[in-house]
């Protein structure tokens, strides 16, 4: 529950910049600002999704809590740049990743294989509630990066 709270907060608060800049008088060119587009969020996003599975299927936990916070705040970018992306959305995904949490915490692998699931079917909900349920995500069964090693290495 603390994650939901720490995502409505930080959406409250991005939603409020904007606002805040503008009555402060502030004059930012809007040429100058870089707005990622959202397939571009959303493909890091599905890159993280499977950095995060291979990483706590090789009990690489270190490095799945990373990717996970990573995800977590691509998703986080991803809602408050973009306003079709209901809040709610966001939020409802904030138990799923808290579990996924807690099994990488517990290094608990069969734990982490449920969550990741779940999460999972959670990206494919908020897919269909924004009219993009053609997009269908599934936990990964075979890894595209052959450039990194996820086993955990030793310690230099």
């Amino acid at each position: 529950m603390k994650l939901k709270r720490y995502i409505v907060a930080l959406l409250m608060a991005s939603s409020l910049t904007p606002l805040a800049m503008a009555q402060s008088g502030m004059n930012l060119p809007s040429t100058e600002q870089y707005v990622p587009r959202l397939g571009d969020i959303m493909n890091a996003i599905q890159q993280r999704h499977m950095k995060l599975w291979f990483a706590g299927k090789a009990r690489n936990w270190e490095l799945a809590a990373y990717e996970l916070r990573q995800l977590e705040s691509g998703l986080i970018e991803a809602a408050t740049l973009y306003s079709g992306i209901p809040a709610t959305n966001v939020t409802r995904l904030a138990e799923p990743a808290q579990s996924v949490a807690d099994a990488i915490e517990a290094k608990d692998s069969r734990r982490f294989a449920k969550a990741v699931s779940e999460f999972t079917d959670g990206c494919n909900a908020c897919h269909q509630s924004i009219g993009r349920g053609f997009i269908v995500m599934q936990v990964p069964t075979a890894s595209p990066f052959s450039d990194q090693v996820f086993p955990p290495q030793g310690k230099p």
